[in-house]
């Protein structure tokens, strides 16, 4: 492969251009990067999202009954919504479908759209015989991609690369379910046979080299960041009565405002003349059981306002994407959830990337995780650390008190302004970083890119 002559990637993503997925933004952000590059796309994917005209695009249905009801699903609530036809089709499709789908889960008990990677393999191999790719590039997301890569390199000797999004097993966990098990042999496909294996955090490529170590220096890092999201002016920052912490993105119960409540109790006992400046907006979608128990219990309750999802506008045109963005804009601190579960030492959530380009002050609790941590420090924001104290004195919910405690005396006499800084994380960069690792793969192996499909 050489990086002054046109390139051909085969992009395998079973999300691709799936709105609101994280696992669909990130290769499909990438798309308009590599096109300027030069580089010649083909992507297959999955029906659920919308089919993209400006390249080659080829949707394909998943193999299984399983994958078939789950694909099923979104294509007939993006047709219909939700009303009396979907769920006349739905239902009807749901019962044809069940004598095969109640086989195949007794057969491989796994993630629904597993057998999509036999429909992509196919489909690749006939592409792959028709025209050469220097690439096969799988991403995900759903581990169907990776053995789809995984097949069409053995068939062809064609360079592979697997973009692994979330990591396959969860530190301190044991192999137990089918579905760990066949996380864990997707992950050693990868690190035996991928010529460049990325992950989005450097303890997710510690911990996956210390299992398979003969992964070596084929391991790479990639930050995904994001591009810009707003496609015109930046929307003004308008500075309210009160002092607005945003909460934007689904909640979870290892991912919940308990500390969030503990410390506006806390503040209520120890500087109520800070209390009541503030108000915790929250967006997305319901409260977790933790949080709704919490903040109903909470003498601090009526400082809390849930929204819930916020939809498109018919009567300005502004898409429900539009308006969240101008909500993040509008609030004086934005508060981001890390979670509490030990995946998230191995993982950054991509709402990290997006609130980087507010410029807004950010309120991170984060849990176990010093990559992220330092990404937020190094930029000014406040981060609370979790799971660190393994003797029972958890002082996190003082420590969120006392960073909203300065956040309040900042905005009392400087109003909290625009940080006028652009996030160093985007898109564009990491695209690049990918050409510079698969460049670096090409050059160290001369028959790179040079087998005939």
């Amino acid at each position: 492969m050489n990086a002054a002559k046109p390139q051909r990637w085969l992009i395998l993503s079973h999300a691709f251009n799936m709105d609101g997925r994280a696992s669909s933004q990130t290769i499909t952000d990438k798309i308009p990067h590599l096109r300027a590059a030069g580089i010649e796309v083909v992507v297959l994917s999955g029906v659920s999202g919308l089919k993209d005209a400006n390249f080659e695009h080829h949707q394909l249905w998943p193999a299984g009954p399983a994958g078939i009801k789950f694909e099923l699903r979104h294509v007939l609530r993006r047709r219909w919504g939700s009303g009396l036809a979907y769920r006349f089709w739905m239902t009807l499709a749901s019962l044809i479908l069940l004598p095969g789908v109640f086989l195949e889960k007794l057969w491989r008990p796994v993630e629904s759209s597993w057998s999509w990677y036999l429909s992509a393999y196919l489909k690749g191999l006939s592409l792959c015989r028709q025209n050469k790719f220097d690439l096969i590039y799988s991403t995900g997301g759903a581990f169907a991609a990776h053995l789809a890569g995984h097949a069409l390199k053995g068939q062809t000797k064609i360079p592979w690369l697997a973009e692994i999004h979330d990591p396959f097993m969860t530190p301190g966990k044991g192999v137990q379910s089918a579905q760990e098990r066949m996380q864990l042999a997707v992950e050693k496909m990868i690190c035996d046979k991928a010529d460049v294996a990325i992950w989005f955090t450097d303890q997710a490529l510690s911990s996956a080299t210390a299992r398979q170590p003969q992964l070596g220096v084929r391991g790479k890092v990639l930050i995904p960041g994001i591009d810009n999201p707003f496609t015109a002016q930046i929307p003004p920052y308008l500075p309210s009565r009160k002092l607005i912490l945003g909460h934007f993105g689904s909640l979870s119960k290892t991912r919940h405002l308990a500390r969030v409540v503990e410390a506006f109790e806390h503040l209520d006992s120890h500087d109520p003349e800070v209390l009541q400046d503030i108000e915790l907006h929250v967006y997305g979608g319901p409260l977790d059981e933790i949080s709704e128990a919490k903040i109903q219990t909470s003498r601090t309750r009526l400082h809390f306002q849930h929204f819930g999802r916020i939809e498109a506008d018919p009567a300005s045109g502004m898409s429900g994407r539009q308006r969240i963005l101008g909500k993040m804009r509008s609030v004086d601190v934005l508060l981001l959830l890390h979670g509490e579960e030990a995946i998230c030492e191995e993982y950054i959530p991509s709402k990290l990337y997006e609130y980087l380009w507010m410029q807004r002050p950010i309120l991170a609790q984060v849990h176990r995780n010093p990559q992220m941590a330092g990404m937020l420090q190094a930029l000014h924001h406040r981060v609370v650390v979790t799971g660190e104290d393994l003797q029972g004195n958890d002082r996190s919910a003082e420590q969120i008190a006392e960073c909203i405690k300065r956040y309040w005396l900042e905005w009392k006499t400087s109003g909290l302004p625009d940080s006028g800084a652009s996030s160093p994380y985007t898109t564009q960069s990491a695209v690049a970083n990918l050409q510079n690792f698969v460049f670096a793969k090409a050059l160290a192996t001369s028959d790179v890119g040079s087998s005939p499909a």
